[in-house]
């Protein structure tokens, strides 16, 4: 098999212009596939991060409570006996925030909006500092009461700045109106879709807005130190808090707020707790990295098919001017199987030469992309969460991508090849090309 493999490789080097053409060609294609899956990568690893700190944990235990059959309210009450339970289950507990849940109509001097409410607590919300970046003031402020946080395009619209004042008018759960007077503490950079319309608050803040006491939450978010074990610790929790005595609702994998109107309809009243992963709060953003991979496999299987075809299309070629050589080959010995490898080796090691410059290529441009940060188009920012391009370079992402073009370059291979094999001794050596 060594020696096949030799001849393979010699053969590559003795036609060296289109082993060049083809590899070349191979090459760029893994380019696009490494650089694109790279780009998805980094994407969803913006997400995720942006996610978890904006808008979920790892897991959730959220919740609705409902004073009427028909009205309900994103509320977990007495949630720190539910915070308990969950530290003394988890295996992989990493912590626990309690994160208050709303809504209210956001007034400034010169307009107003419909925001999303985040109630948090700094003294346990480590993450958020880390991650928000800030364009005016700082996000520690959100200590104090009666400060708000909002973000860049928000700004825009209400005309605001840091050290502004506005107010947030609400309708409460007991059928109140309610306001409450705020100051601007700080005015963080957009993260596309996750914060076009979130705004945060200290908790206390929200409770006086809400007109709710400081035993109830809106969702305790869930961080693990292993992400793997979520769909484990998900069932092992809702068996607890089943055997606890609390109510929770069946598993539906859509964020809090998209599930309101549906538990409005439902004819009970009082708590129901709902435990959701972090894929559950934002499955309605997701759709941005199916959009992207769905474009990298259109056009990968595009260029995948011109390969397919210049390999083909250059082993007939080679057979064909190399039909005296297989006719003396086969003369010598050598079998039909043997000869049908060594064309297909030939296209194996021009598929893993080939998908290795382009994998480097791929994930050089990748690399460098990142370095330089890329500006992305306010537009695009919706999708992309970040304000820069981010790559994200994946080991197995890029391995496999190499194996899925060289098992492509092989298998067309075999066609041509085994007409090379079929081929009679004594016609091929007397063959005039």
């Amino acid at each position: 098999m060594g020696q096949l493999f030799l001849i393979a490789f010699r053969n590559l080097l003795s036609h060296g212009r289109r082993t060049i053409f083809l590899g070349g060609a191979i090459a760029g294609v893994t380019t696009l596939l490494v650089f694109l899956g790279c780009l998805s990568s980094g994407v969803k690893q913006t997400m995720l991060e942006s996610a978890l700190t904006v808008a979920t944990g790892d897991m959730n235990v959220g919740g609705y409570y409902k004073v009427t059959a028909g009205q309900s309210a994103p509320l977990v009450t007495d949630y720190k006996k539910i915070q308990d339970i969950v530290e003394k289950t988890l295996p992989d507990l990493d912590f626990v925030t309690a994160r208050g849940r709303g809504w209210a109509r956001l007034v400034s001097d010169q307009n107003s909006m419909q925001v999303g409410i985040a109630g948090v607590d700094m003294a346990h919300e480590p993450r958020l500092p880390k991650v928000l970046k800030m364009k005016e003031g700082k996000v520690e402020d959100l200590a104090k009461p009666g400060n708000v946080l909002i973000f860049e395009s928000q700004a825009k619209k209400l005309k605001v700045k840091t050290g502004d004042s506005m107010v947030f008018s609400v309708l409460t759960d007991r059928g109140v109106n309610n306001t409450v007077d705020v100051r601007v503490c700080g005015v963080a950079e957009d993260m596309g879709l996750l914060t076009s319309w979130n705004v945060f608050l200290p908790q206390e803040t929200l409770n006086k807005l809400d007109q709710t006491n400081d035993s109830t939450t809106g969702a305790l978010l869930i961080y693990l130190k292993n992400r793997g074990r979520i769909p484990k610790d998900m069932d092992l929790l809702r068996k607890v808090l089943t055997d606890a005595g609390y109510n929770v609702v069946d598993r539906s994998s859509k964020a809090f707020w998209q599930k309101m109107q549906e538990v409005n309809k439902e004819e009970w009243t009082g708590q129901k707790l709902d435990i959701t992963s972090w894929d559950d709060e934002i499955s309605y953003v997701t759709w941005t990295l199916s959009a992207i991979d769905g474009l990298s496999f259109l056009l990968t299987s595009v260029l995948l098919v011109i390969i397919a075809v210049g390999i083909m299309n250059s082993l007939w070629i080679a057979i064909r001017e190399r039909t005296r050589e297989i006719g003396t080959l086969r003369a010598i010995g050598m079998r039909r199987r043997l000869v049908m490898l060594m064309f297909i080796m030939e296209a194996f090691c021009l598929g893993v030469m080939g998908t290795a410059v382009g994998a480097i290529l791929g994930s050089l441009l990748a690399v460098v992309l990142n370095a330089v940060q890329v500006p992305v188009p306010a537009g695009a920012q919706f999708f992309t969460m970040s304000s820069t391009l981010k790559f994200a370079l994946e080991t197995v992402r890029i391995l496999g991508s190499m194996a899925v073009i060289t098992l492509c370059c092989t298998v067309v291979s075999m066609i041509p090849s085994l007409k090379a094999a079929r081929m009679k001794p004594v016609t091929a050596i007397s063959h005039v090309g």
